[in-house]
């Protein structure tokens, strides 16, 4: 796909939809609207911006593209059992409630995933807040159904338990419990952070950000955790310099907020 007039596509997507591609990777980036673009048989970045100016469900369509909303329950179920069994139990604080931030939760199987293990570990005080930009993929995990490939790390003991059996093979997740989880459409790049949280959770969300959006990104939320706060990263988020972020590396994938005084001494 020719690259003519990106930077001027890039400004009336932000101006559409309020996303600003100049903070994304333009080559993993240019890639993914290469392959919409020869799907729709559009040829340049104008005319495709032409297009979705005009055409809403078009707009919702590639909005839908751009966020890659694939998820599961108990994804990596290794780095789950180490925050169920590790990080929970250390940060977890006797009469205090337990808040946590699922950032980019795409269809909610990672908050519902939480509070199975939250669940499970019997601690009734907590909160959990989910969000995602695409407002999409929020509708349809404010709904808690899911087919049963979403479910294919959930043992069949925590399926009968938090789940009801739908039409063929639908799920349906526990509706009452699923009350605990708060969803909201949010920003990375530009929305406002919560602070105190305990745990968040930003798992294959960043990784086409630039490394300038990324830097910003992981430098608020560590402003957003309370001290000793662990942020949980994907598989192929890893920081490599956490301490310039306040964090510890406490396991793989997971960080600790340490003191700024803890942190010079990494």
């Amino acid at each position: 796909m020719p690259d003519d007039n990106y930077q001027l596509f890039c400004k009336r997507i932000h101006q559409l939809i309020g996303l600003d591609l100049a903070l994304y990777k333009d080559k993993q980036m240019k890639r993914r609207i290469g392959t919409y673009m020869t799907r729709l048989g559009v040829s340049n970045y104008l005319e495709l911006a032409n297009l979705l100016s005009k055409d809403e469900e078009a707009l919702n369509s590639f909005k839908e593209f751009l966020t890659i909303n694939v998820s599961e329950f108990f994804r990596n179920p290794e780095q789950f059992e180490i925050l169920k069994t590790k990080i929970m139990p250390e940060i977890i604080r006797p009469n205090s409630r337990f808040r946590v931030w699922s950032a980019g939760c795409s269809d909610g199987c990672e908050p519902y995933t939480l509070v199975i293990i939250l669940e499970e570990l019997g601690i009734k005080n907590y909160e959990i807040l989910a969000t995602d930009f695409d407002v999409g993929i929020l509708a349809r995990a404010k709904t808690g159904a899911y087919k049963i490939d979403s479910l294919r790390n959930v043992s069949p003991i925590l399926l009968n338990k938090y789940f009801l059996k739908g039409e063929g093979d639908i799920y349906q997740f526990n509706p009452k419990l699923a009350m605990q989880v708060k969803f909201l459409h949010h920003d990375l790049l530009s929305g406002k952070y919560e602070k105190n949280l305990d745990l968040i959770l930003c798992r294959n969300v960043v990784i086409y950000f630039t490394e300038e959006a990324k830097n910003q990104v992981f430098m608020k939320m560590s402003q957003a955790l309370r001290q000793d706060g662990v942020l949980f990263v994907g598989g192929t988020e890893s920081i490599l310099a956490p301490k310039k972020f306040g964090f510890q590396t406490i396991y793989p994938f997971f960080y600790k907020k340490v003191s700024n005084l803890e942190a010079t001494m990494l």
